[in-house]
C-alpha cells in the first residue's frame, strides 16, 4: 500500500498540477478567460440565482392546440384521399369543416365509402395501452365522415406536443448564446425556462412568445369585397388579418384553407439584407419535397397572387409572376436586425407544436447573485479553516497531510466543473460546502484505524499500512452509496437540485481520491525520508 513507484507519483502530481491549472481561468475575468488558448478558456458557470437573468414560465393554449390538431388531420386526409376528382385511385370529398372541436366532411360517391374508411382508419393509431385510438371514426347518414378526437388520444397528443414543444424552446434558448439554460417540463402543459445572465430579457420572451407557424396559402381571387369586410368569407376559404410587422396593420386578406406549403418543409431560415432596399430580411428554403411543391404551385398559379402567414397572421400577399424554381423565398416586412433575426431562430428551430403564453416572468439581477456569492464564500472560509484547524489540532502531522488533500480537492472540483462545463447554483455552494466536511471523513476514518494498529502493538510502518488498506474498503462502500443517491436526485431532479447534486458527486469522487490517494502518497514520502520511530497520530 506504501509502495510508490516514481512514474505513479509523477502521476498523481501531474494531475494535482493541472486542476491547478484549469481552476485558474474561473476566477479570472469572463473576458480575461475568453482570450486564453483552448480548454484553458473553460470555467464554471454561474446559475440564475448567482449571475442573475430570466425567469419564465410558459403554458400551453389547449385551445390552440385542438385547432392544429384538427389541422393536422384535415391536412392528412386531405393527402389520403387527395381530394379534387381525378385519377381512379382518388376519392372525391367535399369542402371539410372544423366546428365544435370535430372535422366534417363528405364521400361524393358511394361507391367509394369503404375505400374511404379504410384509409382514414389507416390515420388513426391506438393511445398507448388505453384500448382507445387517438380518434373516434362515425359515418353520418351513410356518406357524411365526422372525426372526433378521443380523450385518451388528445392526452398522448399533448403529452407528445410538449416534449416536443421543450426540445423547440430549448434549440431556440441556445441559438441566442446563452449558457447553461434550464428548460423543463412542469405539470401536464407548462414549461420553465431559466437563462442565466441575459442581458435582453424581451428579445426571449419575444421569441418564445412566437409559435413560428409559417403557411404559404392562395389568395381566394373569387371572393366578394363586401362580404369580406362584413365578415363573411367563402366556403373552403378564411378572412385572415395582417401582422403588426407587415406595414398594413388592420388590413386583411381572403386565403383559401388548404395549406400550399408549411414551415415544416423548411431546412434553414437566416436574416440578411434585402438588396435593393438594404432592409433587415429573412431567407429561407425549402427541402426537396417543399421546393417540388413550391414550383409546382407558382408555375401553375403565374398572375395569381399567395400568402405568406406567420401565426395566424399575414406577412406579405405578392403576385406570382413567374414561376419560382429556385426552392427559397424571402420574408419581408419592417424588421429590425433583432426581430429579423429572432424570426429566423424560431423558423430554423422549428414551428412549436402547440402556442405558448408567458405567465409569470422574475428578473434576477447580479447584484443579488454577487451577495450570495459573497455568502457562499464566506461560508466556505469559515468551513475550510474551522475544518483545518481541527484535523491539525487532533492528528497533528497526519491532519497536515489530510489539510494539504483538501485544499487540492478544492482545485479538482473547479476544475472538474469548469471542464464539463457544469452550473454552479446556490445550492450547489451548499454542496460545494458539504463536501468540504465530508473531504475529511475519510481521512478521519483513516487516522483511527492508524491508532487502532498502533495501540494493537504494530509497528510504524505496518499500522499505517493496515490501517490505509482496511479503512480504504469503508471509504469506498460509503462514498459508493453517496454517489447513487446524488445521481438519483440528479435524475429525479430538476434546476437547483440537479446543480447540488452535480457537485456532491464531483466532490465525492475528488474527496476520495485526494484522501486515500495523495495523503498516502505524502505518508509514504515522509516514512522514506525520515524513518521515525514513533509518531503522534
Amino acid at each position: 500500500m506504501l509502495d510508490f513507484p516514481r512514474w505513479k507519483t509523477i502521476g498523481i502530481s501531474l494531475i494535482l498540477f493541472l486542476a491547478l491549472l484549469f481552476t485558474i481561468p474561473s476566477f479570472l475575468p469572463e473576458k480575461t478567460a475568453e482570450t486564453l488558448p483552448g480548454p484553458l478558456s473553460a470555467r464554471v458557470n454561474l446559475g440564475l440565482d448567482l449571475a442573475g437573468g430570466s425567469h419564465l414560465l410558459l403554458e400551453a393554449d389547449l385551445s390552440d392546440f385542438q385547432t392544429v390538431q384538427l389541422e393536422k388531420m384535415e391536412r392528412s386526409v386531405r393527402q389520403a384521399m387527395r381530394g379534387e376528382p381525378g385519377p381512379d385511385d382518388d376519392v372525391a370529398i367535399g369542402e371539410m369543416t372544423r366546428d365544435g372541436g370535430r372535422l366534417t366532411f363528405m364521400v361524393r360517391e358511394l361507391t367509394q365509402i369503404d375505400e374511404a374508411r379504410e384509409r382514414i382508419n389507416r390515420l388513426t393509431q391506438g393511445a398507448q395501452m388505453t384500448g382507445q385510438r387517438d380518434w373516434d371514426v362515425s359515418f353520418v347518414d351513410t356518406t357524411r365522415v365526422v372525426l372526433t378526437p378521443t380523450e385518451a388520444g388528445r392526452a398522448v397528443a399533448i403529452t407528445n406536443a410538449m416534449d416536443s414543444a421543450r426540445d423547440i424552446v430549448d434549440r431556440r434558448v441556445n441559438a441566442l448564446g446563452t449558457r447553461e439554460p434550464t428548460i423543463i417540463r412542469e405539470g401536464n402543459d407548462r414549461i420553465v425556462v431559466q437563462v442565466p445572465g441575459l442581458q435582453n430579457p424581451q428579445q426571449l420572451k419575444d421569441l418564445l412568445g412566437q409559435t413560428a407557424r409559417l403557411e404559404f396559402r392562395m389568395v381566394d381571387e373569387n371572393a366578394n369585397p363586401a362580404d369580406a369586410a362584413a365578415g363573411r368569407a367563402p366556403v373552403g376559404s378564411e378572412i385572415v388579418p395582417y401582422a403588426p410587422s407587415s406595414g398594413q396593420e388592420g388590413g386583411f386578406e381572403v386565403l383559401k384553407r388548404q395549406v400550399m406549403i408549411s414551415g415544416e418543409q423548411l431546412i434553414n431560415a437566416q436574416q440578411q439584407f434585402d438588396q435593393q432596399s438594404g432592409q433587415p430580411v429573412v431567407t429561407i428554403s425549402f427541402d426537396s419535397g417543399g421546393a417540388n411543391t413550391f414550383a409546382r404551385v407558382t408555375t401553375q398559379s403565374v398572375g395569381k397572387r399567395f400568402a405568406m402567414v406567420l401565426d395566424g397572421k399575414v406577412l406579405s400577399a405578392p403576385s406570382i409572376n413567374e414561376p419560382i424554381l429556385g426552392g427559397s423565398a424571402q420574408i419581408s416586412g419592417s424588421f429590425t436586425v433583432d426581430s429579423a433575426n429572432g424570426l429566423a431562430i424560431a423558423l430554423r428551430s422549428g414551428a412549436l407544436p402547440v402556442k405558448m403564453q408567458i405567465v409569470e416572468e422574475r428578473t434576477v439581477t447580479p447584484e443579488l447573485g454577487a451577495d450570495s456569492i459573497r455568502k457562499g464564500a464566506l461560508a466556505g472560509i469559515i468551513a475550510t479553516t474551522a475544518v483545518l484547524a481541527f484535523m491539525i489540532v487532533v492528528y497533528g502531522r497526519f491532519g497536515i497531510y489530510a489539510n494539504i488533500a483538501l485544499v487540492f480537492n478544492i482545485f479538482l472540483i473547479i476544475a472538474l466543473m469548469a471542464a464539463f462545463n457544469a452550473t454552479l447554483t446556490l445550492p450547489g455552494i451548499a454542496g460545494f460546502v458539504l463536501t468540504i466536511g465530508a473531504a475529511v471523513d475519510a481521512n478521519v476514518l483513516i487516522n483511527e484505524r492508524i491508532r487502532e494498529e498502533l495501540k494493537r502493538g504494530r509497528r510504524i510502518v505496518d499500522a499505517i499500512d493496515t490501517g490505509y488498506k482496511e479503512a480504504s474498503r469503508a471509504i469506498f462502500d460509503a462514498n459508493i452509496t453517496n454517489v447513487i443517491a446524488a445521481a438519483l436526485m440528479f435524475w429525479f431532479g430538476s434546476g437547483p437540485i440537479k446543480g447540488f447534486a452535480v457537485v456532491l458527486t464531483i466532490g465525492i469522487v475528488t474527496s476520495v481520491f485526494t484522501a486515500v490517494t495523495v495523503t498516502r502518497m505524502l505518508v509514504a514520502d515522509w516514512l522514506r525520508r525520515t524513518r521515525p520511530t514513533s509518531i503522534n497520530i
